[in-house]
C-alpha cells in the first residue's frame, strides 16, 4: 500500500492535537476508499491525486503560520467543528475555517488589527471595504433608509431598526433591579449605574462625576463654550446631536411622540410623559417638609424653595428676590410698564396674568 505524503510528515509534541486529529481520520477514510476501489482505475487515481494535494495545502498553511509566529490555533474540538475531516474541503483555518483564500485574508485583518482601507477625506481606516462606504455617508451626507412613519432619515439600517422602536414602544432591554425597559442596550447599561451609584468618568473644571464618557463630553462643551452642532434652518448652534436634533423639529413642527387617550402630539418623549400624568392624576413627587405632592419634579423643587427661604432669582433694577423665574419675569413688567395680558372682551391690558383672570370674573 502506497504511504501518502501527509503521514511521512513528522508532526512534533508542539503542534496542536487538532491537525493529528484531521490528518489522521483523512488518512483512514482514504485507506477505506483505496481498498474498496480499483488502483488500476484512471478516475480512482485521479481522485487520489487530488485528495493528496489538498492534504498538502494543510501541511503548507501550517507550516506557513508557524514560521509568521501565528501558533495560536484552536483546540481540537474546535478545529473539527470548522473543518470537513473526511473530504478537508476548507483548507485555510483560523478560529474559523474559509472555502476562499481571499475571505480568509478579510479575517485575518481583524486578528493583525489592519485597516488598508482609507478614506480619503479624513485618513480613518477601515478593515473592510463596506465599512468604508457607510463611512463615507457621514461625510456626503447620504441617508438611504427612511422611517415611513415620520419621514426621517438614516445612513445605517441597524439606526433606522432601533428608531423605529420608538413608534412601536419596543423596549427589548430590561433592568431585573427595578424591571424598566429600555429600547437600547448602551441605555440600559447607564441606567444599571444609577442603582450602583457608579460615575467613573471626572470634569477636572468642576469636578463633577458622569456615568459615561459621552456625557462628560457634553458637559465639558459647556465649560469652553464649543457648540458644534449648527441648525441649516436659522444657523443656531448646540452642544449636542440631542438638542439639535429637538430644536429642528420646531422648524418642521414635526411631533412624532403620541398621546393614546387624546391624541395630542409632543415633540420630546419628556412632553409626553408630563402629560400622561393629567390623564392619570399620578402625582409621584411628595414634599418631605410638608407632605404635599406634585406631578412634576420641577414644581417640587419650586416648593421646597418657600420651606428653605431660598429666593435665587433677582431683579437687577431694585434687588428684589423671587423664588421662581416666572415670578420675576411677571416682576419686571412694573419696571418696563409692558401689559402683554389682554381681555378679548372689552380690550383692556394687563401685566399679569392673575389681573387679567380677576377681570374676567367682572364679565361673567
Amino acid at each position: 500500500m502506497v504511504v501518502p505524503v501527509y503521514e511521512q510528515t513528522s508532526l512534533t509534541e508542539s503542534e496542536p492535537n487538532g491537525i493529528q486529529v484531521i490528518i489522521q481520520e483523512a488518512a483512514e477514510a482514504e485507506n477505506q476508499n483505496q481498498e474498496k476501489s480499483n488502483p488500476n482505475d484512471f478516475g480512482a487515481k485521479r481522485d487520489e491525486e487530488k485528495k493528496q494535494k489538498r492534504h498538502q495545502k494543510i501541511e503548507q498553511h501550517v507550516d506557513g503560520s508557524k514560521q509568521k509566529g501565528q501558533e495560536n490555533l484552536p483546540e481540537s474540538s474546535d478545529l473539527t467543528k470548522n473543518t470537513s475531516s473526511t473530504t478537508c474541503q476548507r483548507p485555510f483555518s483560523c478560529w474559523k475555517c474559509f472555502i476562499r483564500k481571499d475571505n480568509f485574508n478579510c479575517n485575518m485583518t481583524d486578528h493583525k488589527g489592519q485597516k488598508p482601507f482609507l478614506c480619503v477625506t479624513c485618513g480613518k481606516g477601515f478593515s473592510y471595504t463596506s465599512e468604508l462606504n457607510v463611512h463615507m455617508r457621514v461625510h456626503t451626507g447620504e441617508k438611504p433608509f427612511s422611517c415611513e412613519n415620520c419621514g426621517r432619515s438614516f445612513s445605517r439600517q441597524n439606526n433606522l431598526t432601533v428608531h423605529m422602536r420608538v413608534h412601536t414602544g419596543e423596549k427589548p432591554f430590561s433592568c431585573v433591579t427595578c424591571g424598566k425597559g429600555f429600547s437600547l442596550k448602551q441605555h440600559l447599561a447607564m441606567h444599571m449605574m444609577g442603582h450602583t451609584g457608579e460615575k467613573p468618568f471626572l470634569c477636572v473644571t468642576c469636578g463633577k462625576h458622569f456615568t459615561t464618557k459621552n456625557s462628560l463630553t457634553i458637559h465639558v462643551r459647556r465649560h469652553t463654550g464649543e457648540k458644534p452642532f449648527q441648525c441649516k434652518t436659522c444657523g443656531e448652534c448646540f452642544i449636542d446631536q440631542y438638542s439639535l436634533t429637538i430644536h429642528t423639529r420646531s422648524h418642521t413642527m414635526l411631533k412624532p411622540f403620541s398621546c393614546v387617550s387624546c391624541e395630542k402630539s409632543f415633540s420630546q418623549r419628556k412632553h409626553l410623559t408630563k402629560h400622561m400624568i393629567t390623564h392619570t392624576g399620578e402625582k409621584p413627587f411628595t414634599c418631605a417638609s410638608c407632605g404635599k405632592c406634585f406631578s412634576q419634579k420641577c414644581t417640587l423643587s419650586r416648593h421646597i424653595m418657600i420651606h428653605a427661604g431660598e429666593k435665587p432669582f433677582q431683579c437687577l433694577t431694585c434687588g428684589k428676590s423671587f423664588n421662581q423665574k416666572c415670578s420675576l419675569s411677571d416682576h419686571m413688567t412694573v419696571h418696563t410698564g409692558e401689559k402683554p395680558f389682554s381681555c378679548l372682551t372689552c380690550g383692556k391690558d394687563f401685566s399679569r396674568q392673575h389681573g387679567l383672570t380677576r377681570h374676567m370674573r367682572s364679565h361673567r
